[in-house]
């Protein structure tokens, strides 16, 4: 037998900063609560009761998706209370996308090493990004992966579960020709093309710190601007004038604008954006400046754009003016329309200039 102690701390394992995170991120947590929540934390899994007699015919959503190297920036900036707000709006503006009203969540966190405060500023993000929702928090996992991981290392990963009437679920079956596409206003690049962004700064010996021309806060301010949350917007929308009027909406992530449109246009139909609505952002702007072709950053990033709806025409007037409303700028940027004869077309396409 060996005279040697190990210990899971020695190991990279240590349960009591563990227990400390969880207490300092207790009261972030607790806020999002809803009524439907059962229990607090410290249980082996989350509940929530549904309640049942509410619906006609529920149908369950579900969601999952992580930050991506944006956490990059925020080790490099040593700034971790945004991120979490990136990682709620990932999966519920991918559930609203269906016209389903976001639960509740639940988070994943790994890390080489578990600082408390840390943890609970994450988390505290996640908890901002749950009440912007309207979703609860219900629980989640913090990993500590000493030796896969170094001490200043994350990643972080949700679920998130919503509910949607059978006969309200939204999506390329309702949608048009003659449907209006509304535009919602980015708030940044979001949580996408952070590999290719990083790319640029690097190689342009970029300082994160100094306010480029054309931005009016320092460079990594602006790239860290956390996702925009478009649920409840969203789900004002079609509450206001009904999935006979809001036929689809598409969530703008990877594949950008017209990627992501095309989702939600079926066969048959196709749908054009002009770009002469709106204004194409700085920061995009600096990244074509430095070497990204435009035919990249249009496929890599939102644009300016974070969400479309498809809208009937007749009240396309109406769903800018309740956007707008609620703080989340919105235009008509395009229409639905046949395809024709040619089916090369894409599904949807971009044309115009950028303002």
């Amino acid at each position: 037998m060996s005279d040697q102690q190990f210990t899971y701390a020695a190991a990279g394992v240590d349960i009591d900063a563990g227990e400390r995170a969880v207490t300092l991120m207790k009261a972030a947590v607790e806020r999002t609560n809803r009524p439907e929540v059962v229990g607090g934390l410290g249980g082996f899994a989350g509940l929530f009761a549904l309640d049942v007699q509410k619906y006609r015919k529920p149908l369950l959503a579900s969601s999952t998706d992580g930050v991506g190297t944006k956490i990059a920036l925020a080790r490099l900036l040593d700034r971790h209370d945004t991120v979490g707000i990136d990682l709620v709006a990932m999966v519920v503006d991918d559930l609203v996308a269906c016209g389903a009203e976001p639960l509740f969540l639940q988070d994943y966190v790994a890390c080489g090493k578990v600082v408390p405060e840390r943890i609970a500023a994450i988390v505290t993000g996640i908890a901002a990004g749950c009440t912007q929702a309207g979703a609860a928090l219900v629980g989640g996992e913090t990993a500590e992966h000493g030796d896969l991981m170094d001490a200043d290392e994350y990643d972080l990963a949700a679920t998130a579960v919503g509910v949607v009437e059978a006969d309200a679920v939204l999506g390329p079956e309702r949608v048009r020709d003659g449907d209006v596409v509304v535009a919602m206003a980015s708030s940044g690049f979001h949580s996408n093309g952070y590999s290719l962004v990083r790319r640029v700064v690097s190689a342009a010996g970029l300082d994160l710190h100094a306010t480029p021309t054309g931005l009016d806060r320092p460079l990594g301010e602006e790239l860290l601007e956390p996702t925009r949350i478009y649920a409840r917007d969203c789900l004002a929308l079609v509450e206001e004038l009904g999935v006979g009027t809001v036929h689809a909406f598409a969530h703008i992530t990877g594949g950008g604008l017209a990627g992501n449109t095309a989702r939600v246009v079926p066969e048959g139909l196709r749908a054009v954006l002009d770009r002469s609505t709106w204004a194409l952002p700085a920061a995009v702007r600096l990244m074509e400046e430095h070497g990204v072709p435009r035919s990249e950053t249009e496929r890599a990033f939102n644009c300016g754009v974070g969400m479309v709806a498809a809208v009937a025409p007749e009240h396309a007037d109406d769903a800018v003016r309740l956007l707008t409303g609620r703080g989340v700028p919105a235009w008509v940027a395009g229409t639905v329309s046949t395809r024709g004869d040619d089916d090369a077309a894409p599904a949807a396409e971009l044309t115009g200039t950028y303002r």
